[in-house]
């Protein structure tokens, strides 16, 4: 009788594929917002953000697979200066998931957010701690250092706000707050002095948008009435990272497409999302105005990428070589 191995295929997943239902349900969340907003259909927030739920299940099993399965190649990924960072994606998508499913049944939800806080919880702590040992080779400093704590504090802020769990979301808050600025500034001296980023690392830039975006979806979510200065200088240090990526993409593009544009796609989406809920406040200015302009700009980012890897799965090209611990 053969064995569950042999009902599998022959892959190990990246960690790094859970950036897709980042993409996809930021994309969803645009969508959500949009609808009352602007009156757009409400089913397409919802099919997206159910497509982004169903993405998730699939990696999901897909991701524990490799781990009874492939284990070799998932201590090999976890042990990766660079690729162990998106190890923090697996809990930060279970934490949006859990807010895609807040509006069906809110006992998921309850759960799922106790999932992936606790599990993004635990692996920032880990990350953080190795990193706090020293040794680290200055060329594998990139933005996916922000993965573990960064993002993981901002997004549990988000899903404890939608929650109705305020005074929790504003203590993810600080910390993903704090986190993101004493890593700013490592990061950025990286890329200041060292040399330029590997080729194949350059679409990582991407997350360099997140945390200013997904910061302020999280201030946005654990505050009421006028957002005030602080939002709009978030808003206003969002947008100078989207434009700079945009004069850096001919560089970044020097890379083929690959599934690592996904990381172009979270920032973006919140980016979106974020000036849409501050025109939905009545807050006037630059966000109001300027949230149709990046409302079709997410889609046209996140929907280009979305098709370019179905063009890859289709070929069959989207799946990376398997990550061999060494000696395999």
């Amino acid at each position: 009788m053969p064995t569950p191995r042999a009902w599998l295929p022959d892959v190990s997943i990246p960690a790094s594929f859970f950036g897709i239902v980042l993409g996809v349900i930021a994309l969803g969340s645009d969508w959500r917002v949009a609808a009352g907003l602007w009156n757009l259909p409400r089913g397409v927030g919802e099919a997206v953000m159910l497509l982004g739920v169903g993405i998730w299940a699939l990696l999901a099993a897909m991701y524990a697979a490799k781990w009874a399965w492939h284990r070799d190649d998932a201590l090999a990924e976890a042990a990766h200066p660079i690729q162990c960072c998106f190890i923090g994606l697996v809990p930060v998508s279970t934490l949006l998931v859990s807010t895609a499913l807040l509006p069906y049944s809110r006992a998921a939800a309850v759960g799922l957010f106790a999932l992936g806080a606790a599990g993004s919880l635990v692996f920032s702590v880990w990350r953080h701690g190795g990193l706090w040992k020293g040794g680290r080779d200055p060329s594998t400093t990139t933005p996916v250092l922000y993965l573990p704590a960064v993002a993981g504090n901002f997004v549990a802020a988000t899903a404890a706000g939608a929650l109705g769990w305020t005074a929790w979301g504003q203590v993810f808050f600080g910390v993903g707050f704090f986190a993101w600025l004493a890593l700013e500034s490592v990061i950025l001296h990286r890329l200041l002095v060292a040399d330029a980023l590997a080729v194949p690392l350059r679409p990582t830039l991407g997350i360099q948008l997140a945390p200013p975006a997904v910061g302020l979806v999280a201030y946005l979510g654990v505050t009421n009435g006028d957002p005030g200065l602080a939002a709009e200088m978030l808003f206003g240090y969002a947008l100078l990272q989207g434009l700079i990526l945009l004069r850096l993409l001919p560089w970044i593009r020097q890379q083929p497409f690959a599934p690592s544009y996904w990381a172009l796609t979270f920032g973006v989406g919140a980016l979106s999302l974020a000036a849409e809920r501050m025109a939905d406040r009545g807050l006037p200015g630059a966000a109001a105005y300027l949230a149709p302009v990046l409302f079709v700009v997410a889609n046209a980012v996140i929907g280009s990428i979305a098709i370019g890897s179905i063009v890859q799965l289709a070929r069959g090209k989207l799946l990376p070589p398997l990550v061999r611990a060494p000696g395999n």
